[in-house]
Formats: C-alpha cells, structure tokens, sequence
C-alpha cells in the first residue's frame, strides 16, 4: 500500500487494495454550494463534511473498523436560497434518487450499513430513511452533525448558538481550511453580524410553527448568526469531540451482527 494513500477514503485508494478489502461500513458526506455570509466559501458545508467524516474514519479505521469515506456530494436543497446568486439546488427528490441509486451500488457490493453525514440544513433525510426502510438490505444511519451531535457542549465552547455562518461554522473554517475565509488586513472578519429578521407571525418567531424561510428576507448576506467570535481553537474543539463520537458510533457499527433483529 503506497504510504501516502489513506485505505478509509475512496477517492484516494486504488483497486489493487479496494478488490481485497471487506469493507463493513460505508459514510456519504452530503455538502451544498451555497453563499455563507461575506467571509466563509461556496463550498463551506461541503469542506466540513470532508473534514468531520475523513477525521472519523480515520480514527474508526486505526481502531480496527473496516470503513470507507465516500466522495462527497457538494450540492444540496437550495430553494430558499434561490435568490442568492449561484446557490446551487438539487430539490429533495433528486437528491432522494441519487442516494438512492448509491445505496444499490453499496448493496450490490457487499456493503450493508450506511452513515449519511449530512452537512446542510436544508437537507431533511429522515423522510427518505423512512421511505427506503424495507426497499434495502443496506442498513442507513444519519447524522446532522450541525444538530444534535454536539449539542450537549456547544454552549461550552461558543458564545451564539448560530444557524448559518456563525460563529460555530466560521471556527470550523478557520481551524481546516482558514485560507478560504474572507478578512481584512488585520485579521478581522469581512463579515456583517449575521442578524435575522422576525416575521410578522409570533408563532414562526416563536418555533412552534415552520416555514421554508425565504433568505433573503430573512438575512442581509446570507449569514444567520455573528461570526465575529470565532477561532480556529473553538472549531479545532469542536473537531475533538464529533470525531470522537463519530468514530465510536463507526466502531460500534461495524462490530455489529447484521441479523433479524439489528439494531436491537
């Protein structure tokens, strides 16, 4: 095996390794190409999939766990975003065949258990775990890790609890791939502070009725959340930790029997 390729990310391994390997368990990144604020890249949902599912297979992978990092989707739903120039949509029914179809080639190859890492929020996946469940022998799994992965100790780490290029997202930029984002000669953040608007309905602003908000009336430039507390060590942090449970989830997924009664 040639030192520099990396056996837990497909892209970069070859077939004379890939032919003999029984991998146990596969992760789809799922990104966007979207505008984040004025500082934070196109590609930034995109960029931290990368990040957060190649550190976990790595340690999966150097904990015994036979896993495989695939290449990373960089489109997602962008219907809200519409207004916004180049935000790039696949509507939630395209992306369902396109998972779908992977899925199959997953199956037809042997490998039965499935991580979608799903990066961005407009993407919902549950419904289609729901509707594949009983298609498949391929076992799916998801996780936001935007949403409840963390959500335990972010309030340990950062100071706002953002929703779209905060300071959550801008810390995870500046740790793993800083020379992206967008700042001034002194360092400052080129950014506004990522404040949103209330919509005229009390239960919207409230949370217990949902909407597709539409960007652009909701933020100035896209950002929901100010980044301007941010650090590479805040996001370094946050790193640790997913990669840690993502890791043990892998491993524990791996080890287990795939009968009539998994997961229970």
């Amino acid at each position: 095996m040639p030192s520099q390729m990396r056996p837990w990310i497909l892209a970069e391994t070859n077939y004379s390794f890939v032919k003999d390997c029984e991998y146990e368990v596969a992760v789809l990144p799922m990104g966007a190409t979207e505008p984040h604020n004025l500082h934070l890249p196109y590609g930034t949902d995109t960029f931290e999939a990368e990040a957060i599912g190649s550190r976990a297979c790595e340690a999966a992978w150097q904990q015994g766990a036979k896993v495989v990092l695939l290449p990373t989707i960089p489109y997602g739903t962008e219907t809200n975003q519409s207004e916004f120039r180049l935000s790039m949509n696949l509507n939630p029914s395209t992306l369902g065949l396109v998972i779908q179809d992977l899925v199959e080639s997953l199956g037809g190859h042997g490998i039965r258990k499935l991580l979608i890492l799903n990066s961005h929020g407009g993407n919902e996946f549950k419904p289609l775990l729901r509707e594949l469940h009983g298609t498949t022998d391929v076992q799916l799994f998801l996780c936001d890790w935007f949403r409840g992965l963390t959500a335990d100790v972010r309030h340990t780490i950062f100071k706002e609890m953002d929703d779209h290029a905060g300071e959550i997202e801008t810390s995870l930029a500046m740790a793993f791939f800083g020379h992206l984002v967008n700042v001034n000669a002194d360092g400052t953040l080129i950014a506004d502070d990522g404040k949103t608007a209330l919509t005229r309905l009390d239960a919207v602003n409230q949370g217990w009725v949902s909407i597709t908000r539409p960007w652009h009336l909701l933020t100035t430039n896209t950002g929901a959340g100010n980044p301007h507390a941010a650090t590479p060590e805040k996001g370094e942090r946050l790193m640790q930790i997913m990669v840690e449970r993502l890791s043990q989830f892998l491993v524990d997924v791996a080890k287990s029997e795939l009968d009539v009664r998994f997961p229970f």
